[in-house]
């Protein structure tokens, strides 16, 4: 691994014009298996390392062979500066996901914002809620989530939600809130982000799901289960050693993957939330790089 620099290097660099990096770099990871993508990263992954230093980190996204990010916070940055580090680095943000609350407050801030950063996709990972999430909550982020996606697609751009395990929890009735979510929102103005690991933890059937809702899911997180992790845990948490590398756990990702092509998913991103993403997430590549559906 290449060392991460000094965050000095991000200022200096933000005095220079923009360099074409961004736009003479590959679109895409070369996969040479039956899994195209496109595969980006989530850099909630270099959390920790994007604290101390952005463009050190990001150049170390570049050389994993990355060109493509999704965002989770600019990291003390203001939205054109972070786009410049982006640039310079080689990279593009095509997804952000943002806090429910600020949507909420600043929907047409949090949309300046997205715009400047030059996403296609914005959403939230978490909708705030106190005990079990219920059909009831799940109704009010419906509405929530229908306000926000007509405003993002009036700017051009696809409002969705990211799974996080809590949704799936039926209600005494046995209404489950994310099937609510889904048939309370437009088809069009709200789309969907499966993250593997957030349905597979409830116990749902990640190819199940895909296929009950066509058309909705959209984007897709990439991160791999333990073997023996637990599954019908509706938390929405799970232990730190729960994940592994792509390809190393319980989860059957050439099915998931093939059926996800087939549906027409748009944009995949590793997620590493592991005790090691630095060590872990070349190896999830190269797993994805060959995968045979």
């Amino acid at each position: 691994m290449k060392p991460f620099g000094s965050s000095l290097v991000l200022a200096a660099a933000l005095l220079l014009p923009l360099t074409s990096l961004a736009q003479a770099a590959p679109h895409t990871l070369a996969l040479k298996g039956d899994f195209h993508g496109p595969l980006g990263i989530q850099l909630w992954s270099v959390r920790n390392q994007m604290a101390k230093d952005v463009p050190g980190t990001l150049a170390w996204v570049h050389d994993q062979g990355f060109r493509e990010v999704e965002l989770a916070g600019t990291y003390g940055l203001g939205a054109e500066q972070f786009r410049q580090a982006l640039d310079h680095a080689g990279l593009r943000a095509t997804s952000m996901h943002v806090d429910y609350d600020a949507l909420s407050d600043s929907l047409d801030k949090v949309l300046d914002h997205a715009r400047t950063l030059g996403v296609q996709y914005i959403g939230v990972a978490w909708i705030p809620h106190q005990g079990q999430f219920n059909p009831e909550m799940a109704r009010k982020a419906a509405a929530d989530f229908n306000r926000f996606g007509k405003a993002a697609h009036q700017r051009g751009m696809q409002f969705f939600y990211h799974t996080h395990g809590y949704e799936f929890q039926p209600a005494a009735d046995g209404t489950i809130p994310f099937d609510v979510l889904v048939r309370a929102t437009d088809p069009q103005d709200v789309k969907y982000e499966m993250d593997v690991f957030w349905v597979t933890r409830p116990g749902q059937n990640p190819v199940a799901l895909l296929q009950e809702y066509p058309g909705r899911w959209m984007l897709m997180h990439v991160k791999g289960m333990k073997k023996g992790t637990p599954t019908h845990d509706f938390s929405g948490g799970a232990p730190a050693d729960a994940e592994v590398a792509v390809g190393q756990g319980q989860i059957d990702y050439p099915a998931i993957l093939r059926t996800a092509a087939k549906l027409g998913l748009k944009e995949y991103y590793i997620e590493d939330e592991t005790t090691d993403p630095i060590g872990n997430i070349p190896q999830s590549i190269r797993f994805l790089e060959t995968v045979r559906f």
